[in-house]
C-alpha cells in the first residue's frame, strides 16, 4: 500500500469506553506519521454529545478536525449549502465507531437519525466499511435485543469488533467493555490494505 491519504471516519458515542478515543486517534496518526509505515490514515472525528462527557476534545491530536450536532447546523443556513452528514460520508473511505453505545446501536437498527453520527450511518454507502465496536454494560449487551440488533447490522454488511470481558467501569465483570485499542487498529489496517 503506497503512502495515499486512506480516509477514516471515526465516530464516537456515549460509552465510557469513549475515554479511550484520544488513545485510538494517537495510535492512527502515530502510525500515519512513522517513515517506517506503509500507512497514510487521515483521520476526522464524529462526536455525540454526551461522547464529549468522557474526554476532553484538546487530548486530540491537533491535525484531526472534530465534528458535533452543532456542526451540522452551523454549516446548513439555506438551500445550496453543504450538509455535512453527507459530505463526510462521501468523503471516508471507511467509518468506525468506537464505542458504540447501546443507544447508539439500538437508533442504528431502527433507521433512526436523530444526530450527527446516526445521520451520517443513516447516508452511509454500504459499499465502504463500517466498522462497529459495540460498548456497554454487561446486562446491557446479555439482553435479548442486543444480538439482534448486531446481527442485523451486520446482515447489512457492517462489521463488527466485539467487546471483550473484563471489570466495567461499574465494578461489573463481564463481557461489554469496548475491544482493545490495538485491536481496533489492526482491523482498520486490515480492511484498509484490502480495498488497495
Amino acid at each position: 500500500m503506497g503512502k495515499h491519504a486512506y480516509k477514516l471516519l471515526i465516530a464516537a458515542t456515549g460509552s465510557v469506553a469513549a475515554l479511550k478515543i484520544p488513545v485510538l486517534l494517537k495510535s492512527l496518526t502515530e502510525l500515519s506519521s512513522s517513515d517506517e509505515s506503509s500507512y497514510n490514515f487521515e483521520v476526522r472525528v464524529i462526536v455525540t454529545e454526551h461522547a464529549k462527557h468522557f474526554f476532553d476534545l484538546s487530548e486530540l491530536p491537533p491535525e484531526v478536525l472534530v465534528y458535533d450536532d452543532k456542526s451540522e447546523w452551523d454549516a446548513w443556513q439555506q438551500r445550496g449549502d453543504p450538509v455535512l452528514h453527507i459530505d463526510l460520508g462521501k468523503w471516508a473511505d471507511m467509518m468506525v465507531i468506537a464505542p458504540l453505545d447501546a443507544n447508539t446501536l439500538a437508533k442504528m437498527a431502527q433507521g433512526l437519525c436523530d444526530n450527527l453520527v446516526t445521520c451520517t450511518t443513516r447516508a452511509w454507502d454500504i459499499r465502504k466499511p463500517l466498522l462497529f465496536c459495540p460498548a456497554m454494560n454487561t446486562r446491557m449487551w446479555e439482553h435479548p435485543i442486543t444480538s439482534k440488533q448486531v446481527a442485523l447490522l451486520k446482515e447489512w454488511g457492517h462489521i463488527d469488533i466485539p467487546p471483550i470481558s473484563k471489570t466495567l467501569m461499574c465494578g461489573d465483570t463481564g463481557v461489554g467493555a469496548m475491544a482493545e485499542v490495538p485491536v481496533i487498529v489492526d482491523t482498520i489496517k486490515k480492511l484498509s490494505s484490502s480495498q488497495n
